[in-house]
C-alpha cells in the first residue's frame, strides 16, 4: 500500500464493506452449532486459551481480515517496530518497549545502537537499589528502615505500575515478599489524593520516587514538591536525598530538587509513557516492593507474547487476531466501545490502564501521514470485574446497545476459598458467571422460548433478549507474576495492530497538548486575580462567569500562601 493511501481505500476493505450484509443474516445462534468454525476460532499459546467464537464473523470473515492485514503491510509494521525503525513518525522516535523485557543476549537496534545492554544497566541497577532498601541497608535520616514507598507520576508513569501492583497484590508469592512493606501511588493534583497517600505514613519511613522522564511535568513535580515539604518539614532538608529518589533522564533538574544523580533511573524516549510499566516507571516501584525477582517473572511473561506477537503467522497470532476483530467491530459493524471484563477482582485495575493505552494511542482523526480519516477509528474502553459489572452495567451490554465484551477468566484463584456444604467453590461461582455470560450475550432468548415458560404476555418484550452480542473469552492458567505479564502484552500489542491496520500513529499524543497549554492561561489568570485582585479577562463568557464564581467563593485563601500541608 503506498504510504499517503488510505486503507479504506483498498478492495480488501471495499470487501469487507460489502460482506457486511451477508454477516448481517446470520446469528449467533447458528454460528455457534457449527463445531468446526469454533474449532478454528480457538487459538492456545504458553498456558493461554483465547477463544473468539462468539464474535460476529464466519471463517470467511477471518480470511477477509487477514487479507486486510496484508493490504495495511501488517507485518512489515511489525518487523519495523521490532527493528526500532522510527515508526513514530511525528515525533521520530523509535517503539521499543519490548527492549524493555528482552533477554540479557537479545539484541535489539536503535538509531544503529544495541540498547538492551542499556536496558539492562538500568535493571541491575534497579535490583541493587531495591535490595539495599528491603534488606534495611539503607535507611533514613533517622537510621530507620524504609518500609513505606509513595511513587508519584500520572498517567502511564502510573495507571500501568498501579494494574500490575494491584493484581500481584493477593499472589501468594508476591504477598510474602511483601511482607511489611507499603506501596503507594500519587498521580492526581487534588489535594485530596495526597491526603489519602501520606495519611497513616511516617516520613522517617517512608522513600519517594518521583517518575518524571524530563522532571517538568506540571501534576507530577508539584505533588513532588508537595512531598518533598512534607519530608524537610519533619526532618529537615537533608533528608530530602536519603527520602527521594527519581524515575527521569534530566539529571540537572533531579540534582536541582535535591536528590542525589546516582538515586535517578533512567528511561529513553522510545518508550511511550503508557508503554512505559516494563521500564523504571514501573520496576523500580514494583521491585521495591515485591523484589526484583518477582518483577523479572512479570517482564518474562511479557517477553514470551512478544516473541509470539513477532513471530506467530497472523492467522494463530493472539494480538493480531483480537486487534483484527476490534477493526471488524469499530470500522465495519459499527460497534465503537468494548468492555474489558476480568473475573478476578485482583485485575481491577485492567481497565482503566488499558483504557489509555487504547484510546491515547488509537484516538486519532487522521492518517500516520495526516489525512483525514474517512471512517471511525479507535475504541472506547471501558470494564470492571464480574460479577461486580454484572448488577452494574450488563443490563444495557444485554438489553440495550450493543458493545463487544473480552471476558477473562483465570483457572487457578490466586486465594481460593471452599465452605463445607456448598455445592460448589466460591472460585467455581465465580467462574460459573464467566463461562455463563457470553452465551447470554451470544444467544439471548426468543419470546417463543419465554411463552413456553408461561411468561405474562405484557412481559414478553421486557423478558426478551435478541442475543447475537459479540464476545471472547481469554483463559489464564492462574494470575502470578508471569500471567500478569503476557496479559499486559497481549493488549499492548493489540492496540498496535488495530493502529497498523487503520494507518495511524498509536505511538504519539497530541490531543493531551492543547487543554495544557489552555491550563498554563488559567493558572496566571487564577494568580494575578488572587494577589492583584485582576479581574478576569480574555476568556469566552462562560469560562469568565465560571472563574469568576470560582474566585469569589474561595476568597478566603490568602494571596501570599502560607505552607499547609493536608491533615489527614
Amino acid at each position: 500500500m503506498a504510504s499517503s493511501a488510505l486503507i479504506s481505500d483498498t478492495e480488501p476493505w471495499k470487501d469487507l464493506k460489502g460482506h457486511v450484509e451477508e454477516i448481517n443474516k446470520t446469528h449467533l445462534r447458528d454460528l455457534m452449532n457449527d463445531v468446526n468454525r469454533c474449532q478454528a476460532m480457538m487459538v492456545e499459546f504458553d498456558g493461554l486459551l483465547l477463544d473468539y467464537s462468539r464474535q460476529r464473523a464466519t471463517l470467511e470473515t477471518m480470511g477477509k481480515l487477514i487479507k486486510l492485514a496484508e493490504a495495511a503491510g501488517l507485518k512489515d509494521k511489525i518487523n519495523r517496530m521490532f527493528a526500532g525503525e522510527h515508526i513514530n513518525s511525528t515525533e521520530n522516535r523509535s517503539v521499543l518497549h519490548v527492549a524493555l523485557r528482552a533477554p540479557r543476549d537479545a539484541v535489539i537496534q536503535s538509531d544503529g545502537k544495541n540498547v538492551v545492554p542499556d536496558v539492562w544497566e538500568v535493571l541491575d541497577k534497579i535490583q541493587k537499589f531495591s535490595e539495599t532498601i528491603r534488606s534495611g541497608s539503607w535507611v533514613g535520616a533517622t537510621g530507620k528502615a524504609l518500609k513505606d514507598v509513595v511513587a508519584v507520576g500520572i498517567g502511564g508513569s502510573f495507571l500501568g505500575p498501579l494494574f500490575v501492583h494491584t493484581a500481584l497484590q493477593t499472589d501468594p508469592e508476591a504477598i510474602e515478599a511483601a511482607r511489611g512493606r507499603q506501596l503507594h501511588f500519587l498521580a492526581n493534583v487534588d489535594p485530596i489524593d495526597v491526603a489519602r497517600n501520606i495519611a497513616g505514613l511516617n516520613p522517617e519511613t517512608t522513600l519517594v520516587v518521583v517518575v518524571s522522564k524530563t522532571f517538568t511535568t506540571a501534576e507530577t513535580m508539584l505533588n513532588a514538591r508537595t512531598l518533598r515539604e512534607w519530608i524537610s518539614s519533619s526532618l529537615g532538608p537533608a533528608a530530602v536525598a536519603k527520602h527521594m529518589v527519581a524515575v527521569s533522564t534530566n539529571l540537572t533538574l533531579v540534582e536541582k530538587f535535591g536528590i542525589d544523580p546516582k538515586n535517578a533511573f533512567a528511561f529513553w524516549d522510545w518508550v511511550g509513557g503508557r508503554y512505559s510499566v516494563c521500564s523504571a516507571v514501573g520496576v523500580l516501584p514494583l521491585s521495591l516492593q515485591y523484589g526484583f525477582s518477582v518483577v523479572e517473572k512479570f517482564l518474562k511473561g511479557a517477553f514470551s507474547m512478544d516473541q509470539h506477537f513477532h513471530s506467530s503467522p497472523l492467522e494463530k497470532n493472539i494480538p493480531v487476531l483480537l486487534g483484527l476483530l476490534s477493526v471488524w467491530n469499530v470500522s465495519f459493524l459499527g460497534y465503537p466501545a468494548r468492555a474489558i471484563l476480568p473475573y478476578s477482582q485482583a485485575l481491577e485495575k485492567l481497565a482503566p490502564h488499558i483504557q489509555q493505552v487504547s484510546m491515547e494511542s488509537n484516538g486519532k482523526g487522521v492518517s500516520i501521514d495526516g489525512v483525514l480519516l474517512p471512517f471511525e477509528a479507535g475504541e472506547i474502553d471501558f470494564g470492571e470485574p464480574g460479577t461486580n459489572g454484572q448488577h452494574s452495567f450488563y443490563q444495557l451490554i444485554h438489553q440495550g446497545r450493543v458493545i463487544p465484551c473480552d471476558f477473562i477468566g483465570i483457572v487457578k484463584s490466586q486465594q481460593p476459598v471452599y465452605l463445607k456444604g456448598e455445592l460448589v467453590s466460591n472460585h467455581d461461582e465465580l467462574m460459573s458467571n464467566f463461562f455463563a455470560q457470553p452465551d447470554a450475550l451470544a444467544y439471548g432468548k426468543t419470546p417463543e422460548q419465554l411463552q413456553k415458560e408461561n411468561v405474562a404476555p405484557h412481559l414478553i418484550p421486557h423478558k426478551t433478549f435478541s442475543g447475537n452480542r459479540p464476545s471472547l473469552s481469554l483463559l489464564l492458567p492462574s494470575l502470578n507474576a508471569y500471567n500478569i505479564g503476557q496479559l499486559l502484552a497481549i493488549y499492548e500489542h493489540r492496540i498496535a495492530v488495530e493502529g497498523f491496520v487503520w494507518g495511524i500513529n498509536s505511538f504519539d499524543q497530541w490531543g493531551v497538548e492543547l487543554g495544557k497549554s489552555l491550563a498554563t492561561q488559567v493558572r496566571k489568570q487564577l494568580h494575578a486575580s488572587r494577589t492583584e485582585g485582576k479581574t478576569v479577562e480574555g476568556f469566552n463568557f462562560s469560562t469568565k462567569t465560571l472563574m469568576t464564581k470560582y474566585l469569589e467563593l474561595s476568597s478566603d485563601i490568602p494571596s501570599e500562601l502560607p505552607t499547609l500541608l493536608p491533615r489527614i
